[in-house]
């Protein structure tokens, strides 16, 4: 079906909602590389025009990848669900855009009209927003989950502590996990991206990260990213498995070749579930996505990134995951050029997530060949404390000596808590304060002098 829009004396014709989604999206370097893009800055605007003339219920008459040959849109079309969609059913994208910067989509309303929101809808809606639309709208969803500490509660923003080393090394680890937890890191998880993916090297990690959580009772959890089916394997094999990982896109095509579809991560959700290892709840999963990945693999069906990026969103829902971030700037500047393009790309996947009911965090990050630097890094930090994002990166001196990335650091994660006055999850603060690490009062997260006693001997032992 062709959409249109004139400007001016010309008339814009979009051949599909494929295209017209596509060239309606805010100027990236991967839709120019896919051939997908606005040719200028005039079509961009009459496709952004024809879009927020279209009804919303059209997203659900008209698939943008065939129900027939992909599962992903199988999945969302079969789950929708229309009694959660009705209050905003009559609206065009522009009229949703509208009532989503209203008083009247409040959290209580939107996450009730979580379920009926589509990837397609959403993805839709944030190419109409300018980039403080998306942090008003963000910061009004408010999405909980919960395993050993209760994430995403209004005030609180959590971390993912992430102690990566080049060969695994356990003394390297330990290292920064104690750095990092001397910092207040490591609610969200204590997640560690092995070097190598072999069942013998992750098992032995997940027991290293175990002994460390219980021998000083921390209240969080782990996770080793490994593939889905050595998690599965390890389960088997009685490792202590905390939360299940696994990166996922947007497409059937883009999935498989991660190794994976529905059936696969269903079976590792229950491995997880069957453990139940949570304590104030069991939420188990751990997902990442970023845009570009469908079309890194060949696989974007002719879609945009965002859109495609989206749509993985899709997939996350349906397993409850305790977290999801988008690898914002990781697939580099071939994808997001610059750190204009990783800012809006990042708040654009924080929104739609979050609309979509997702426990939204980000890993705000970019390669070292991008047209970007740390101070992008710190503008995308600082809208998304006030976007109201669940969980970001904490890592030694922002430099992943494992993967060859720059993201967020431990001390990142302090500005941000005591710019905002931000805290951990309130397990994990409390555990800060009895062990000596943070002091109690006042906004933020406020860390005490000196090292405890337990943390002085595991250094004394490091040495």
């Amino acid at each position: 079906m062709p959409h249109s829009h004139t400007v001016g004396a010309e008339r814009h014709v979009f051949a599909s909602l494929r295209e017209l989604m596509a060239k309606a999206t805010p100027a990236r370097s991967g839709d120019n590389l896919a051939g997908v893009a606005a040719r200028h800055d005039t079509e961009r605007v009459a496709a952004q025009m024809a879009l927020a003339d279209l009804p919303l219920a059209h997203f659900l008459q008209e698939a943008l990848v065939p129900y027939e040959s992909d599962e992903v849109t199988r999945l969302i079309i079969d789950s929708h669900d229309r009694a959660a969609f009705a209050p905003v059913a009559h609206l065009t994208v522009g009229g949703f855009r509208d009532w989503l910067l209203s008083d009247a989509a409040h959290e209580a309303a939107l996450s009730a009209l979580a379920p009926g929101l589509t990837p397609e809808m959403v993805a839709a809606t944030s190419k109409l927003c300018r980039n403080q639309d998306l942090i008003l709208i963000a910061q009004k969803c408010r999405v909980v989950t919960r395993f050993r500490n209760t994430i995403g509660l209004a005030g609180r923003m959590s971390t993912r502590l992430q102690p990566n080393h080049p060969t695994d090394d356990p003394s390297g680890i330990a290292a920064s996990l104690l750095d990092g937890l001397m910092y207040g890191n490591g609610d969200a998880v204590i997640g560690i991206n092995p070097a190598s993916d072999s069942i013998a090297a992750v098992s032995t990690l997940l027991f290293m990260l175990d002994e460390v959580i219980q021998q000083y009772q921390i209240p969080t959890q782990s996770c080793v990213l490994t593939h889905v089916t050595t998690s599965i394997e390890a389960i088997g094999r009685g490792v202590p498995v905390d939360l299940v990982f696994q990166s996922i896109a947007g497409t059937q095509d883009a999935n498989r070749s991660f190794g994976i579809d529905l059936a696969l991560l269903q079976e590792g959700y229950d491995a997880a579930q069957s453990l139940a290892r949570g304590t104030v709840g069991n939420n188990a999963m751990y997902f990442e996505t970023g845009q570009g990945s469908a079309l890194s693999a060949g696989a974007n069906h002719g879609l945009d990134q965002q859109t495609c990026e989206a749509r993985a969103y899709a997939v996350a829902r349906k397993f409850q995951p305790l977290l999801v971030n988008t690898v914002v700037g990781f697939i580099g500047p071939e994808y997001l050029y610059d750190g204009k393009q990783i800012i809006r790309a990042g708040l654009e996947d924080h929104f739609c997530g979050k609309l979509l009911g997702l426990p939204m965090g980000c890993d705000i990050c970019y390669t070292n060949h991008a047209q970007a630097d740390q101070n992008d890094m710190d503008v995308l930090l600082t809208l998304f404390g006030v976007a109201g994002i669940n969980f970001i990166m904490g890592i030694p001196g922002s430099d992943d000596i494992m993967l060859n990335y720059q993201t967020t650091s431990f001390h990142d994660a302090l500005y941000l808590r005591k710019t905002l006055g931000l805290r951990p999850t309130p397990e994990f603060e409390a555990w800060l304060q009895t062990m000596g690490i943070a002091q109690s009062g006042g906004p933020g997260l406020r860390l005490a002098d000196g090292l405890p006693a337990p943390f002085s001997q595991a250094l004394a032992q490091l040495n």
